[in-house]
């Protein structure tokens, strides 16, 4: 089994681009505290939104339904992973009473499916407490009249998270297991089959598949969605690049991430620590899969690429390690996937 493992990281400069709860008339961007030090953060669920919201025009994303009211609300996407590429790769979970509409007899009515791109949340890799920027609204006011006041957060920061893309699991779905949900009705999984899907045995469990070429496709549009996304808030007063400006992708067997303690924060900076990253692959070169392949934009800490590159030397001449525009190294894997020369990463030792 092969996941794509690392870290992408994105420069916010005077941003606010995930808003917490606010106070009267503040509004407060997302942030923790630990210690005397404050890390602005954006959260999962918001940079998993910019990822749907950026995937191309064309790509149907899966409809939401709402029901009940207060308290007892539920929201839920169709939970078609089949049809839907959001619904695949972001997972869903789905309860619905026997006497709504969708429900069939005879048929659990609760389905579930984990994510299958694990995102962690963006936090800022050196402590900065946002500022609060103060504003009025005067326009048309009479003369003598107080203005409206209003104040909100930004910060400038670079934030880090963690990626983790399950490759066996794209386009595969749970049909049966005692520990494990079903992601879809039998319905519903005879019809993939019937389409052109497999059924098989993914790490013990009953699924359906889609064809290999629709989960070549699903992988390549999120790689190229990851290298133009954009998002978030206060765009109108803040707006900002939200694409990443430097991006560790590395096929892993196991599915660890060996690529986390990279980017860290030194003397009070953001530093690229080439040392630990050329002892982490010494440490797991029996589970990488192939290439670690390094996105990092032109001027994005300052002179820290060209030195990266030097530091790396060894590694690039052996095609150990790759480093190019992020924009170029994820189009260029996207284009490998959809290609099929990495169809291995999709195999998990499945039983047809």
């Amino acid at each position: 089994m092969t996941f794509l493992s690392g870290q992408s990281v994105l420069a916010v400069k005077a941003g606010a681009p995930n808003n917490g709860r606010g106070e009267d008339n503040r509004g407060m961007v997302k942030q923790f505290r630990a210690g005397s030090d404050v890390y602005p953060y954006v959260s999962a669920q918001a940079s998993r939104r910019w990822l749907r919201e950026s995937l191309p025009a064309g790509e149907a994303t899966s409809p939401v339904t709402r029901s009940g009211q207060g308290k007892k609300q539920q929201a839920y996407t169709k939970g078609r992973p089949d049809l839907y590429l959001d619904d695949d790769l972001f997972g869903y979970m789905i309860a619905v009473k026997a006497d709504e509409t969708g429900a069939k007899k005879g048929e659990s009515k609760t389905f579930m499916r984990d994510t299958v791109l694990a995102t962690g949340t963006l936090v800022a890799v050196v402590p900065n407490a946002p500022v609060m920027d103060f504003g009025t609204m005067s326009r048309d006011f009479g003369p003598g009249t107080n203005p409206v006041i209003h104040e909100h957060e930004m910060y400038s920061a670079d934030l880090a998270g963690d990626l983790l893309l399950d490759l066996p699991r794209v386009g595969t779905f749970e049909i049966g297991g005692r520990t494990t949900k079903s992601a879809l009705p039998p319905s519903t999984a005879a019809a993939v089959v019937e389409s052109g899907g497999t059924e098989v045995t993914l790490r013990g469990v009953e699924c359906v598949r889609l064809p290999l070429a629709e989960r070549r496709r699903r992988v390549a549009v999120l790689l190229r969605t990851m290298a133009t996304v954009r998002g978030g808030a206060k765009q109108s007063a803040h707006y900002g690049d939200r694409t990443p400006g430097l991006v560790i992708l590395a096929p892993v067997k196991g599915g660890t991430n060996p690529f986390t303690r990279v980017v860290r924060n030194r003397a009070r900076t953001t530093h690229f620590d080439a040392d630990v990253l050329i002892e982490e692959i010494r440490a797991w070169q029996d589970e990488l899969d192939g290439t670690v392949r390094i996105g990092w934009a032109p001027g994005f800490l300052g002179d820290q690429r060209d030195k990266a590159r030097k530091d790396l030397a060894e590694l690039i001449e052996e095609g150990v390690v790759l480093i190019d525009h992020p924009r170029t190294v994820l189009g260029n894997l996207a284009a490998e996937i959809e290609n099929g020369d990495h169809d291995a990463w999709f195999d998990d030792e499945p039983v047809a």
